[in-house]
């Protein structure tokens, strides 16, 4: 009769993976993945059948993580502009907060390894933050553009704005703040 999985040596696998592809990319061996995770590289496999499911589940699991830090106390009945902005406060502190998470879920993001099924979840996880860039930029300057431009530049305007918070810590609501009226003056209606 085989064991019940354990929850924490799943947590464990995954914490394991987000340090080593954080360090060496998607090509980090499960052997090592499970050797820091304190697990038999056999054991690992039960949890995960293939490597490229470690690496979805990875992918999905870092998106729910920060989708829950973003709609935890959702302002939803604000304003477009301050249901954003929340929303891009806690992307960028989550993201100086969690460094090698922030990476991995851009070096994922990026891979052919993990399916257009699993990136095409990873990003409904966001439809309520997609639906307000959509709505901005149906009458701002991103009018005529796909959502998905708008949330490129939301992407990028948060990567540099977190890159400055991390360098100087006590700026790092200055940088914030900018980099928000940035994102806002991109979409907005002028």
């Amino acid at each position: 009769m085989a064991r019940p999985k354990s929850e924490d040596k799943h947590k464990a696998i995954l914490a394991a993976a987000v340090e080593l592809i954080a360090e060496q990319g998607v090509s980090a061996p499960t052997a090592r993945i499970a050797k820091l995770a304190g697990v038999a590289e056999g054991s690992l496999f039960t949890y995960f059948p293939s490597k490229d499911e470690l690496l979805n589940q990875l992918y999905l699991s870092l998106k729910s993580e920060l989708r829950e830090a973003m709609m935890n106390r959702y302002p939803r009945k604000e304003s477009t502009k301050n249901r954003l902005h929340h929303a891009w406060q806690v992307y960028v502190e989550w993201g100086v907060a969690h460094p090698q998470k922030r990476k991995v879920m851009a070096l994922l993001g990026m891979s052919e390894r993990v399916s257009k099924e699993s990136k095409a979840a990873g990003m409904e996880a966001f439809a309520d933050i997609n639906a307000l860039m959509h709505e901005k930029g149906s009458d701002g300057a991103m009018r005529g553009h796909p959502p998905a431009f708008a949330a490129a530049i939301m992407g990028t305007l948060a990567e540099t704005t977190m890159d400055f918070m991390a360098r100087e810590p006590k700026q790092a609501q200055r940088y914030s703040e900018h980099g928000f009226d940035a994102f806002w003056n991109a979409i907005a209606k002028k």
